[in-house]
């Protein structure tokens, strides 16, 4: 900054070879010399002059004019004086020795504010690279097909199971024996059909 700054600081030679004096032209002749110049705040005003002949005082603007010369803001009397401008604004300048100022020993000139130093632009911000991790695609809803309900067929019960076949017990008659597995012998068969006969014999009697 302190580098910007100093290349930023321009030195204006008051009346350039002329220097500080009185000039056949008066305060006119200043005046042109202002008009030419761009001051800056930051710049330096040099005024070259004889020592002891003159000086150079920096007054506020209610002095300027009637060149009054008590309570300067800044008095120089040694040459060449080398005054930095700090504020912006219109800033007066006169020679205090006895009638120099009412002849046209003086300044007037406009002080510009500093100018702003170029600011760096700010770095992009870098992209970061986009991801190369593949992308999942996200699982569809798993939907449970819904089947149609069916009535269950109605449980028959069976209203009456098949009864066994009455078994005779009257009497003291004697079942008949379950048939052998074994094929009928002759022997068999006559017996049970004489006990038949018996029984169809007693029932009907």
């Amino acid at each position: 900054m302190q580098f910007h700054g100093t290349l930023a600081q321009t030195r204006h030679v008051v009346g350039d070879a002329l220097g500080w004096t009185i000039l056949p032209g008066g305060a006119a002749s200043y005046t042109d010399w202002a008009s030419r110049q761009t001051f800056t705040v930051g710049d330096i005003l040099v005024f070259n002059f004889t020592n002891g002949q003159h000086d150079v005082a920096e007054v506020v603007a209610a002095n300027y004019e009637p060149c009054t010369s008590t309570t300067p803001i800044s008095l120089a009397t040694t040459s060449p004086a080398s005054l930095t401008l700090t504020t912006a604004g219109t800033h007066y300048y006169i020679c205090t020795f006895p009638s120099h100022c009412q002849i046209g020993q003086k300044l007037t000139i406009n002080v510009s504010a500093s100018a702003t130093a170029p600011t760096t632009p700010a770095s992009p911000p870098t992209a970061s690279p986009p991801s190369t991790a593949p992308i999942t695609p996200a699982s569809p809803p798993t939907t449970t097909p819904t089947l149609p309900t069916e009535p269950c067929p109605p449980t028959s019960s069976p209203s009456s199971s098949p009864s066994s076949p009455p078994t005779s017990t009257s009497g003291n008659t004697t079942p008949l024996p379950p048939p052998s597995s074994g094929a009928p012998s002759f022997t068999a068969v006559l017996p049970a059909a004489t006990f038949l006969a018996i029984g169809i014999a007693f029932l009907s009697y």
